[in-house]
């Protein structure tokens, strides 16, 4: 459920940005992150609980470092 919250926030952060936030930070594929999302909670029966486990395990604090960075950027301009 935390990587469909996750991925919902990035389609709204996308959408109010009018994509001009996630471009800026391109070490994140951010479509992929967003896709995530929808198979998730459309395609549930196709999911694969390795590539679940393996995103978790190595894209989770790669993608938490840059929304920090992301955060710091915006309070500092």
């Amino acid at each position: 459920m935390q990587l469909i919250a996750i991925g919902e926030s990035l389609k709204k952060l996308d959408a109010i940005t009018s994509q001009s936030l996630l471009s800026k930070y391109p070490q994140i594929d951010w479509k992929k992150a967003m896709g995530l999302r929808d198979i998730i909670s459309h395609h549930y029966f196709d999911i694969n609980a390795e590539a679940i486990f393996d995103v978790c395990r190595t894209k989770i604090r790669p993608l938490m470092m840059v929304i920090e960075t992301m955060l710091n950027d915006l309070q500092n301009e």
